[in-house]
């Protein structure tokens, strides 16, 4: 009890915070100009009331002045009125100032990523390499129904300044700090996300993979029901990666020499893995999991009637393409299939 009467001496009566000065500074006001307008204007108007006389100290604070109420007498109008003038629209246009400075204050933290999220379900991305790969991301993102628009994002870095005005019209929220620290991971929600996306922050320099494991591991140290892709450069940190819990592992080193060699070899193949990795418009790859054991020419006879071809089966992580002869599926294994859109069970 005594803590608790020395806490309030110290920070409330002593050094009362700005809200609650203005609070009582505007009741003062009222409680002012109430009683004031009511006690000297009461023998010349003898049907007022003190709800009157709140009335008519609050449109003369507000400078609204309907003029259904005003004062007569000497007392009231310069007692009274012009006190509540000069005081009330001062207090008034404080206030207002004040709310506005709050939030401007709110907005510009939230911009330069001081601000905490709590949110639920959310995709984070770690590290901001350039703007335009990032928007390219979010733009395959929200043309999938399985994401969709209303799944807030996070992006995490520690060295953007402030978040680009594409991504602030986007809704993005943004989170400054080193991505490893768990105060940095407890900002962004990490204890509450659904997915992670691990950029690298220099792309090309193998380098970046060392931060993108560390980032990983602080990942999967915090919640390991986060579903986790990872983007490296060198193919020798793939499999540090998977000892660091990664879900996924996208080594763009590997894709570049892929897509290389078989331009050179069969000119016009990047366009084809264009329209099937992109989700903007033509046909896309998808993982269709059967939720019955059944036959695999059965499963592929269903997938064709809703206007898609089977490429192969995914069971146990591994992949089989272009299956011949009598296969069983079973459930939880996946279809490959190309299709419009997507199918969301079998």
């Amino acid at each position: 009890m005594i803590y608790v009467i020395q806490y309030l001496f110290h920070n409330v009566f002593r050094n009362p915070p700005v809200p609650l000065r203005i609070f009582f500074m505007l009741g003062a006001v009222l409680l002012y100009g109430m009683t004031g307008f009511v006690y000297f204007e009461l023998s010349e108007n003898p049907e007022l009331s003190w709800s009157d006389g709140l009335w008519y100290t609050v449109v003369t604070m507000t400078t609204v002045g309907y003029g259904d109420f005003f004062p007569k007498t000497a007392g009231g109008r310069f007692l009274v009125g012009w006190p509540v003038m000069a005081f009330g629209i001062g207090l008034l246009g404080y206030a207002l100032s004040v709310i506005a400075a709050t939030l401007i204050t709110s907005k510009s933290r939230e911009i330069k990523g001081m601000s905490s999220f709590e949110l639920k379900n959310h995709l984070i991305v770690f590290n901001f390499p350039v703007l335009a790969k990032v928007e390219r991301i979010l733009d395959e993102l929200y043309l999938d129904p399985a994401f969709g628009r209303s799944i807030p994002v996070v992006l995490v870095d520690e060295f953007l300044d402030e978040l680009p005005p594409e991504l602030q019209k986007r809704g993005i929220h943004y989170v400054r700090g080193n991505p490893v620290r768990d105060a940095t991971l407890g900002r962004a929600g990490i204890d509450n996300a659904r997915h992670a996306i691990i950029l690298c922050r220099n792309p090309g320099d193998p380098a970046s993979d060392n931060l993108n494991v560390a980032i990983a591991l602080a990942i999967e140290g915090r919640n390991r029901k986060t579903n986790t892709v990872v983007e490296c450069v060198d193919s020798a940190s793939q499999e540090l990666l998977r000892k660091a819990g990664c879900d996924r592992i996208v080594c763009t080193s590997r894709f570049d020499a892929h897509f290389l060699s078989q331009e050179l070899l069969n000119p016009g193949v990047q366009e084809v893995i264009a329209d099937i990795l992109s989700a903007r418009d033509g046909q896309q790859i998808y993982f269709i999991e059967a939720d019955r054991d059944a036959p695999f020419h059965e499963l592929a006879k269903t997938c064709q009637e809703k206007q898609h071809m089977v490429l192969g089966l995914s069971s146990s992580g591994a992949i089989r393409l272009n299956i011949a002869g009598p296969t069983m599926v079973k459930k939880g294994d996946a279809l490959i299939t190309i299709g419009p859109c997507r199918i969301s069970r079998l």
